[in-house]
């Protein structure tokens, strides 16, 4: 089931378990080039020095594939999502390597109306990126602002 698009669709405490993001190792190399060109995100050699032991993909590289699964998974292509204030707790938990196939859980852990802005709320979210071995590869808890459907 794909995510609500207004404020008042959304109930604390329900799980939702979606996306498929197979991971290349051309995507890999194009993101590390252009945003974190470190050597583990760049070549075979240099990874096989780290902790990681091969290329893996860089972490904020690992929230942007995320973020695109969010974004497919808006049922009515997010009509009602306002952005986000931010995120807390952000967690890269395990490397992503090439082949690697990602999906998502998002948790709805709290959500506040507006004082100041009747029209719109907040969404309190636990998001986990787990891979195709259903290991834990990134976390976070993002703050999403959402339109309501019948505000005041």
């Amino acid at each position: 089931m794909p995510m609500p698009d207004y404020f008042e669709d959304f109930e604390v405490g329900a799980t939702q378990r979606f996306g498929e993001y197979r991971v290349t190792r051309e995507e890999i190399l194009e993101f590390a080039e252009k945003y974190d060109p470190q050597p583990f995100h760049l070549s075979d050699k240099a990874a096989a020095r780290t902790l990681f032991g091969s290329l893996c993909a860089s972490g904020w590289h690992t929230s942007a594939m995320a973020m695109r699964m969010i974004v497919e998974n808006m049922r009515g292509g997010g009509e009602g999502a306002l952005g986000s204030p931010g995120i807390d707790e952000l967690r890269w938990t395990r490397p992503v390597f090439p082949g690697d196939t990602l999906r998502m859980e998002s948790t709805i852990l709290d959500k506040k109306e507006s004082r100041s802005r009747p029209e719109i709320g907040t969404v309190f979210m636990q998001n986990k990126v787990f891979n195709q071995n259903d290991e834990l590869v990134m976390t976070n808890k993002p703050m999403v602002m959402f339109r309501k459907r019948n505000p005041g």
